[in-house]
């Protein structure tokens, strides 16, 4: 199985619905597919300056480190030195913080990951988790 547009769009529109369901703070929503290739992208009207690129940033660091970011943001905590050095190899791409999440096939199989930015990273994982288990995909936010 591989993630299709159509499944991406899907998991953002479920995302916004979700948002606006909770009645949260403008947000963005990044998909990424498992080659790091964004398959669909959208921000709630409202949304500040750099969502989009905070939204990436999570979706990124979760398919460049295998974790999801609610990981990365714990390995930040208890080994500042690595994440650091990992995000200057990454150019500064990876935001360690929670809302970005892998998404899997129900055979464990990396389809990509998905990002959110816009509330607090609790609320934005909350978001993100809505969506890939409305497409029946299975997810790991670490």
């Amino acid at each position: 199985m591989t993630l299709t547009l159509d499944m991406a769009r899907s998991i953002a529109d479920t995302v916004l619905a979700k948002s606006k369901e909770l009645q949260l703070k403008p947000i963005a929503v990044a998909v990424f597919d498992a080659r790091g290739c964004l398959r669909a992208f959208a921000a709630q009207d409202g949304t500040s300056l750099l969502r989009a690129e905070v939204a990436q940033g999570k979706a990124y660091g979760a398919l460049a480190l295998g974790m999801g970011s609610r990981a990365i943001f714990k390995r930040a905590q208890e080994q500042p030195f690595f994440v650091d050095a990992v995000n200057t190899l990454a150019q500064g791409k990876i935001i360690p913080v929670p809302g970005g999440v892998l998404m899997r096939d129900i055979a464990g199989t990396l389809l990509g990951a998905v990002g959110v930015s816009g509330d607090t990273s609790d609320n934005d994982e909350a978001c993100v988790l809505a969506g890939i288990a409305a497409a029946g995909l299975v997810a790991d936010a670490g």
